[in-house]
């Protein structure tokens, strides 16, 4: 329950804020956000499950009300605040604005840090390694083919001299120029060679970073890590679940990352050659472990792979004969992911034999991770042996998740299933994928049982008006205590903006539509303004451009440039008075933000339907309707719905932002399913033309 006293700190922290900040204006939904996260994390509505889903569009401050009150509730009940986001740039919003911002001005202390995956940073004994000329010939494999280049030396020593000088804190994003990839995998951080228990790491700058991550009451991290942490079975990376709040901002994109963490993927010849090197690795490194047993180990390894290796041929020879009607993108799927019986039967050995040479080559690295320990085996003689069987025990454990799903027969959550046909110059391969079709169990198992309480925040996570997609989705349909909420927006969308629908003569699945959008653009785009053109492909939008700039008009593409260049040329030609015009996809619009001159004119040229083309999605339409289900209706249209509110949501970004939307898909009024759309738009003032 929340007490006088943590209502008295929310409401005392509530107004400093808005003391402290310029032309702040009381919001009656951000102030019902900050007393329902309190009262769910408080456990008001709920005991034990204290988690909330809220959507809350721009300009309802919704960062502002997590602070205001999940994190003097954090405190209140000894727990950590983590703060989990999608992308890069909302990390660093709160890193470097609001969290410093709060804390100046809130009224109580608090300690907050980023934290990153061990390979944003470097290991120093790598580092020193890489510039001695014995040990890079023993750190470069497997990891670089070929020697550094001049560029590539030059930035070895400069990162070495200002890591000495301490100049560098050995974090790859605080570098100010791009550090090669090359460069940075010989020196990166990894869980197997850099261990905080063997002295000559203590040191290592991510050591160093999760050490004091332990002094932090607020901890901002990317969902990649989290769903890292919840593999590892939660309070290994991070603190303990039930002993954490978690704020998961961006909460839309966290089922879709969830799914790509939890499939995996690995191909027969490329495979059979990393097997074979591993064996001649595996006999260097028994050589250099201290104990008699590393022999005998050694020898298991090797006739483990061995049968690993004879059965992957086999595979392949399986492979080669069966008459598989691979599509024109050279891909095979599994229908309703049924494998063969007779692939069933070589992956259950597969995955025996590599779980053996997993175990022994485990064995065998905490072996020689103790010797260094001891003192019986030098660092600099150890280490590249460390950094390589690391990598792989990273493809080991790949390699073994695929086979063992592929070995199992008739379960309970379905998985898509699918072969690919690499063609080389010399050679032909085959990556065999697996990647299960819903994760709403793992979320529900591994995150929202286990933690102290959770709110789940973004402007769009609901569809068609219910949050039911997204529940499914994300683990928590049917979950006693979960509450939903939907705060109001403060704009006055009916005063701000116009929706437009004129009447499109070309349905946009006639061929004809491409050229259509040709013709009918430029009188709905305004040379002297900010406009932006949203298309549902690249390659409807090369074919306008093409057509559009033989009548002399000018367009910034996106692709043509970077992101960052293509929106500071379109910023600088408003900022000059000139108009611009933006052509991008969805990608483009995700987490766009133009407020004010730089958008007054939006144009949606399509619905954002997803064409179910990838193995996943068609396996997620086949599993629905083998349940007697819709696919379309139940995916394929909510998917797009969401889409399309994020869309519109590019226009106004402010009080004071105002502009035109003009969508031209005529199936918003001539299908049932468009009508569902219009109404889980905002209530912009509506001009349809049908």
């Amino acid at each position: 329950m929340l007490s006088d006293a943590l209502k008295k700190t929310i409401r005392h922290t509530h107004q400093n804020i808005a003391d402290s900040l310029d032309g702040y204006r009381q919001r009656s939904s951000q102030n019902y956000l900050v007393a329902e996260i309190a009262k769910t994390l408080a456990g008001e509505y709920h005991k034990t499950q204290r988690i909330c889903v809220i959507e809350a569009g721009t300009g309802t401050g919704k960062s502002l009300a997590y602070c205001l009150s999940a994190l003097p509730t954090a405190l209140a009940k000894k727990k950590k605040l983590v703060i989990s986001t999608a992308t890069v740039a909302l990390q660093e919003q709160l890193i470097n604005k609001e969290l410093p911002f709060f804390r100046e001005h809130c009224g109580f202390e608090f300690k907050f840090d980023l934290v990153k995956g061990r390979q944003r940073y470097i290991c120093v004994q790598k580092l020193n390694a890489a510039l001695n000329e014995d040990s890079i010939q023993l750190s470069i494999t497997p990891t670089l083919t070929s020697p550094l280049s001049d560029m590539e030396q030059k930035c070895l020593r400069d990162l070495h001299s200002a890591y000495q000088d301490k100049r560098w804190q050995g974090d790859r994003d605080s570098w100010a120029d791009t550090i090669p990839d090359r460069v940075w995998n010989l020196i990166a951080c990894d869980k197997h060679a850099c261990q905080r228990q063997m002295k000559s790491h203590h040191l290592c700058p991510f050591h160093m970073a999760r050490q004091k991550m332990a002094q932090m009451d607020v901890l901002v991290i990317n969902h990649a890590l989290l769903l890292a942490d919840l593999e590892l079975g939660g309070g290994k990376i991070l603190p303990e679940p039930d002993d954490t709040f978690y704020v998961i901002d961006e909460a839309h994109h966290l089922p879709h990352i969830t799914r790509d963490f939890s499939s995996a993927a690995a191909t027969i010849k490329g495979t059979l050659d990393w097997l074979e090197k591993l064996l001649k690795f595996s006999g260097k490194m028994a050589a250099t472990i201290v104990s008699q047993k590393a022999i005998g180990q050694n020898f298991k390894l090797n006739d483990a792979a061995n049968d690993a290796s004879k059965d992957l041929k086999a595979v392949r020879d399986i492979l080669e004969r069966a008459e598989f009607n691979y599509n024109q993108d050279d891909t095979y799927r599994f229908e309703h992911g049924l494998v063969p019986d007779s692939l069933i039967s070589k992956a259950k050995d597969i995955s025996d034999a590599t779980q053996d040479v997993l175990r022994t080559l485990n064995k065998m690295h905490d072996a020689l991770t103790q010797d260094v320990s001891d003192g019986d085996v030098k660092p600099f003689l150890a280490d590249p042996l460390l950094g390589e069987s690391g990598q792989y025990i990273n493809r080991l454990e790949q390699l073994h998740k695929l086979w063992n799903s592929y070995a199992r027969k008739g379960e309970n959550m379905p998985h898509a299933r699918w072969i690919k046909r690499l063609e080389y110059k010399h050679h032909h391969d085959y990556l065999l994928c697996d990647c299960p079709i819903e994760v709403g169990y793992y979320l529900k198992d591994k995150l929202w049982k286990e933690c102290a309480g959770a709110v789940l925040c973004s402007a769009t996570l609901s569809a068609l008006g219910t949050f039911d997609h997204f529940a499914k989705e994300s683990g928590l349909s049917n979950e006693p205590g979960v509450k939903y909420i939907k705060a109001n927006s403060p704009f006055d969308y009916s005063a701000q903006a116009t929706l437009h629908l004129p009447n499109a003569e070309v349905e946009p699945t006639n061929k004809e539509f491409s050229d259509y959008l040709a013709q009918a653009l430029p009188q709905y785009l305004q040379r002297d303004k900010g406009n932006l053109v949203l298309f549902a492909s690249y390659w409807q939008m090369d074919h306008v451009v093409k057509l559009l700039r033989k009548d002399r008009w000018q367009i910034l593409v996106q692709g043509e440039q970077s992101r960052e260049s293509l929106l500071q040329t379109h910023k600088d030609n408003i900022d000059q008075g000139k108009g611009s015009i933006l052509f991008g996809t969805q990608s483009l619009s995700e987490g766009l933000d133009l407020p004010g001159a730089y958008l007054e004119n939006l144009i949606i040229t399509k619905i954002p339907f997803a064409v179910p083309t990838s193995p996943i999605e068609e396996a997620q339409a086949e599993f629905v309707q083998s349940k007697g289900g819709n696919p379309f209706l139940s995916i394929t249209v909510p998917d797009a719905a969401k889409k399309l509110v994020q869309s519109c949501g590019r226009l106004l970004r402010k009080e004071s932002d105002h502009g035109r939307i003009t969508i031209l898909d005529r199936r918003l009024v001539t299908k049932r399913y468009g009508k569902a759309m219009l109404d889980t738009l905002p209530p912009f003032k509506r001009k349809i033309d049908y």
